[in-house]
């Protein structure tokens, strides 16, 4: 099971793009590296993989072979119907089994040099059932570079944790600042106003 997180990225690049077909293509390379087979467990992964794929080059333009043209999915074409020719979506098949192939022996390459990371990360999940980002950090350190701000605040609990907390030393200083400044000296006493026995 993979999550993935929402955010409000519209624009994403051909890295980011591969970057997230090799994420959701972890599982299955993670089965074959550490079991030597592969399960069913990744269909709904290869999906959104072959999705993916299909769409840069489809709708993206990203594809040198096929060119900077756009095929958007027409929901009401019928089977069959497709704006362009055979030889046409045979290049497109050709070159989303490329991209996929390679993205795979990318994964197989990263999870194997990551082969004790991956380890530890497992054997974490299965004392804690959840994981959370911060606690991946713990357990293998931080990433090996930085992050998008604004992913990072919505994935680490430390980060708005010592937001709370930055607010509650500004509260309570504030509130030490007002006792100060009401007090003036007089013992809390407004000028005035003490009585006289």
């Amino acid at each position: 099971y993979a999550q993935y997180l929402p955010k409000e990225v519209y624009l994403r690049t051909q890295t980011q793009i591969m970057d997230t077909v090799c994420m959701a293509l972890a599982g299955r390379a993670a089965e074959q590296v550490f079991f030597g087979r592969v399960t069913t467990g990744a269909s709904n992964d290869l999906q959104k993989v072959t999705n993916i794929v299909y769409s840069t080059i489809q709708e993206y333009g990203m594809n040198t072979k096929v060119g900077q043209l756009a095929f958007p999915k027409d929901p009401n074409a019928g089977p069959g119907d497709k704006p362009y020719s055979d030889d046409t979506a045979e290049a497109m098949d050709e070159e989303a089994r490329r991209i996929v192939d390679e993205a795979y022996e990318r994964t197989l390459n990263l999870i194997t040099e990551r082969k004790e990371e991956v380890e530890k990360i497992a054997k974490f999940l299965l004392e804690s059932e959840t994981i959370t980002h911060d606690d991946v950090i713990d357990c293998i350190g931080p990433r090996p570079f930085k992050g998008d701000d604004a992913y990072n605040e919505y994935v680490s609990k430390r980060s708005s944790q010592k937001e709370e907390e930055s607010v509650l030393e500004a509260d309570e200083k504030k509130e030490e600042e007002e006792v100060e400044d009401v007090g003036g000296g007089t013992g809390g006493l407004a000028p005035g106003l003490a009585f006289r026995g």
